[in-house]
């Protein structure tokens, strides 16, 4: 059996798209740099985390988040996306997302600064 390890994202910029889902996710946060870490990416070229072309966001349990520096815009709509839930509309908005649509009751297509789409399922409420 396999088991989900990292949900990767290709992305401009890194440390802004990790400190975004971070924010948004309840548990995630992105991960420290320790010396060795910063002396690595400077041995790289990169003068640091702001810079790093692959940022890594986790949490206690469940997948990793890698952000990871592409050169290409993203052109079309994600081929996969993450259903979120437990949050509401104004603070996502307010963290940078975007309204892309509401399709249905208890449904809000988003998008983060670089443009992935994500949703918000609201169940419905308890008789």
């Amino acid at each position: 059996m396999a088991r989900l390890r990292d949900v990767v994202f290709d992305c401009h910029h890194p440390a802004s798209l990790a400190r975004f889902w971070a924010s948004v996710l309840d548990g995630y946060e992105v991960a420290p740099y320790d010396e060795e870490e910063l002396e690595r990416l400077r041995s790289l070229g990169f003068s640091g985390p702001e810079e790093d072309p692959s940022v890594l966001v986790e949490a206690a349990s469940g997948p990793r988040l890698f952000f990871n520096r592409v050169s290409e815009s993203k052109v079309v709509k994600n081929r996969v996306h993450l259903d979120l839930t437990g949050d509401n509309v104004e603070r996502l908005v307010s963290l940078g997302a975007r309204v892309l649509a509401s399709p249905e009751d208890g449904l809000v297509v988003l998008a983060d600064p670089e443009g992935n789409e994500f949703c918000l399922v609201t169940p419905p409420p308890s008789p």
